[in-house]
């Protein structure tokens, strides 16, 4: 029987893949703005006593609990129904909680109710994310190349920075163009509306993706699972758990050492928040800088090797970073250690974009990063920054949010030191440079 041509591409569009990696934008322009807006939002919406920034990051734990639950939906719609219509359904979704968010009542307006209002905003835009990213990651790596997943899948963690690095750019541009009294009364609003548009924007641009190679061959071949949840717990086990921890390491690298440290600055008496969220400005664009690199590394050298690298130094750096930002010689030194810490979770999100996304077939992988990315992001992610202030105001340590990625390290370093090599085209060097060896065996 001769072979047919095969009825789908091997590969998808360039116009496909530049708009699924840009896609990213938004979701950490959000966040990111969430959070660098942090100390802004608990005056407006919090009444801005000294528990108002608690109040303020608690929210964006709470609102993380969100993200599993979304993953899971959305997962399981990506796994049953293709990555092109779940990838639309959750940039429209997040469209909507965005201008909502910008249109919401203030504190002065409707008393502690608008601090309620926004933590329902925030758990709506939650599950709205919650398969955003996990869903990006698996679009870009069943679109690429095997010798070039580990850059190709490493842009959608580049392009969160672009979105980090826009939300600080217009954060910097409102907190400094206007006095703090505008700010509260509706200069803050100016960002989020900003967002909403720049996510009407990519979802119509995401009606004219392609549809993943790898969903169109499971059609092909009848494999698309009935239950793509129920599939993976019961065949992938061992990689949830490994997904997890590359997660997990990613999560508390990024958002205690990125996201959190204007707050940490600002609320420490550091710097002010003007020129907090300007150094944040320096910080994303090493994290842009440093994130292809890392992806096209691990493409040439492994995923494993890479990430045990920076599983190692998230042990050492993170710790004496922070005690430099709180105890250095002056704006050089904490830029210094706040560009240090971003390239190093710079460096875990690029590799550990396509290490988890390898760890399952396509039969089930957004339902698996569902599982062992956002559970991971959840509890490392959105809940670490409030701890990292709530413990620094308890115990005066200001360095202690390094030590909590120093301990999150030292737990996953195991699991990085044992998980198989995931990188095809390592895995098959390694295989060619083993065929002599046995053919003169």
């Amino acid at each position: 029987m001769s072979a047919s041509r095969t009825p789908y591409p091997a590969e998808i569009s360039r116009a496909s893949m530049v708009v699924a990696a840009l896609s990213t934008v938004v979701e950490w322009y959000d966040f990111t703005l969430y959070l660098y807006f942090a100390t802004v939002l608990s005056r407006v919406f919090f009444g801005g006593d000294r528990h108002s920034l608690l109040a303020t990051l608690a929210g964006f734990a709470v609102s993380y609990a969100m993200r599993p639950l979304g993953a899971m939906v959305f997962g399981h719609i990506g796994d049953r129904l293709g990555r092109q219509r779940t990838l639309l359904l959750s940039m429209m979704l997040m469209t909507v909680a965005m201008l909502a968010t910008a249109l919401l009542p203030d504190y002065a307006a409707i008393g502690p109710a608008a601090g309620g209002l926004l933590l329902v905003l925030r758990c709506f835009m939650a599950f709205s994310v919650g398969g955003e990213y996990t869903g990006v990651v698996a679009y870009l790596l069943e679109g690429a190349r095997a010798e070039r997943r580990g850059l190709i899948t490493s842009l959608a963690s580049a392009a969160s920075e672009v979105g980090a690095l826009l939300a600080v750019a217009v954060a910097a541009l409102t907190v400094g163009m206007m006095s703090e009294a505008h700010l509260a009364a509706w200069g803050w609003r100016i960002p989020f509306l900003v967002g909403a548009a720049l996510a009407g924007s990519v979802w119509i641009a995401r009606s004219t993706m392609q549809e993943s190679p790898e969903f169109l061959r499971q059609l092909e071949h009848r494999t698309v699972p009935d239950s793509p949840l129920r599939h993976t717990l019961a065949n992938h086990r061992p990689a949830l758990l490994r997904t997890f921890a590359i997660s997990a390491l990613g999560s508390i690298t990024y958002y205690v050492g990125i996201t959190y440290v204007p707050a940490f600055l600002s609320s420490s008496g550091i710097l002010a928040e003007g020129r907090s969220l300007g150094l944040s400005t320096l910080a994303a664009v090493a994290v842009i800088v440093v994130t292809p690199f890392a992806g096209a590394l691990s493409d040439r050298v492994g995923r494993k090797p890479v990430l045990v690298a920076l599983g190692v130094a998230a042990m050492l750096l993170p710790l004496s970073m922070f005690g430099l930002m709180a105890n250095g010689g002056g704006e050089w030194s904490i830029a210094g250690g706040a560009i240090v810490l971003a390239c190093l979770a710079g460096g875990v999100s690029a590799v550990g974009a396509p290490a988890t996304a390898e760890q399952f077939p396509g039969e089930g992988r957004l339902s698996g990063l569902a599982l062992g990315v956002t559970v991971a992001t959840a509890l490392f992610g959105g809940l670490t920054p409030f701890l990292a202030e709530l413990l620094v105001q308890r115990t005066g340590w200001t360095a202690l949010p390094g030590a909590m990625i120093a301990a999150v390290a030292l737990a996953v370093l195991p699991v990085l030191l044992t998980m198989p090599e995931t990188c095809p085209a390592v895995a098959r060097r390694r295989f060619r440079r083993a065929l002599p060896q046995r053919d003169n065996g």
